[in-house]
């Protein structure tokens, strides 16, 4: 089959749920990952042909991708911070806004090659954040934990594949009585979380294809307590950062000011919140005294 026409069937099969744009994408990943076919291939020879195996597993893809399954999860990995990331249904996909958060705390950093930064990245899920400082902050030691033994295995496989050393622990952060014992021996430059922070009201605004397939786990908190997470890993930081550390999070867009707050209320300086490049209110810094 030409490769064209089975483009023409991606469209007429998905479009009306994803849109033309979106299927484009899918469409040229898969030829891509699948083909080793960049799109400007295509343009150049239209007649190119797929053989009977290699259109099947298109197919497969079509039927996983009319099913609502995400493309990173049908490939098995996606690609953040310029870094191949490793990815299943125990662990979120990586997002452009957590890019940003990334980039923000490099930038923060002096880089001098002389100071060791100690970092801890909390509910490391894939261990995309983690991976990534460690890969542009060469002179941090970079530690990182997560509640499930299954994020943690696919974290500790990214590691791996990027070629960098990580520590990785199973912690519940929730859990204060442990928060001595977690990394008991160690102070940190740097506190980084992305922790679960969508509110179950806030589900309707979730696309289905994240909504059925990534872990409600990493994604969910109750109404009731929304900033569950942001209070106990504030408290935290406050005990494990040196002085003049620095606290980031990754927010909930509606509830921005409300988080800034509790780093105000624990006593941190120079905070600031950030928007995203899509205007939303995403990022939260703050410095201990």
């Amino acid at each position: 089959m030409r490769a064209l026409d089975l483009k023409n069937i991606f469209h007429q099969e998905l479009d009306v749920i994803y849109g033309k744009n979106e299927v484009e994408n899918f469409f040229f990943i898969c030829l891509e990952y699948y083909l080793n076919i960049p799109r400007f291939q295509l343009a150049l020879n239209p007649e190119l042909t797929l053989t009977k195996s290699e259109t099947d597993t298109f197919f497969i893809v079509l039927e996983a991708l009319k099913q609502q399954k995400p493309i990173q999860y049908i490939l098995g990995e996606t690609e953040f911070f310029g870094l191949k990331i490793k990815v299943n249904r125990h662990v979120l996909i990586p997002r452009q806004e957590t890019e940003e958060l990334v980039d923000w705390i490099i930038r923060n950093q002096s880089f001098d090659e002389h100071e060791i930064l100690n970092i801890l990245d909390i509910g490391t899920g894939s261990g995309c954040i983690a991976i990534s400082l460690a890969k542009n902050l060469t002179n941090a030691n970079v530690y990182a934990l997560d509640i499930s033994n299954e994020a943690l295995k696919v974290a500790s496989i990214n590691a791996d594949l990027n070629e960098v050393e990580i520590s990785f622990t199973k912690a519940n952060i929730l859990d204060e009585t442990s928060h001595d014992s977690v990394m008991s021996n160690e102070e940190f430059d740097i506190i980084v979380s992305n922790p679960p922070y969508v509110r179950n009201s806030e589900k309707e605004e979730i696309k289905p294809n994240v909504l059925e397939n990534e872990p409600h786990l990493a994604l969910f908190v109750d109404d009731d307590d929304p900033l569950i997470f942001y209070r106990v890993i504030t408290a935290f930081a406050n005990k494990k950062l040196k002085k003049g550390g620095q606290l980031y999070f990754e927010i909930n867009q509606y509830l921005g000011e409300e988080t800034k707050q509790l780093l105000i209320d624990a006593g941190f300086k120079d905070i600031e919140l950030l928007e995203d490049l899509n205007s939303n209110l995403r990022m939260l810094k703050g410095i201990k005294i």
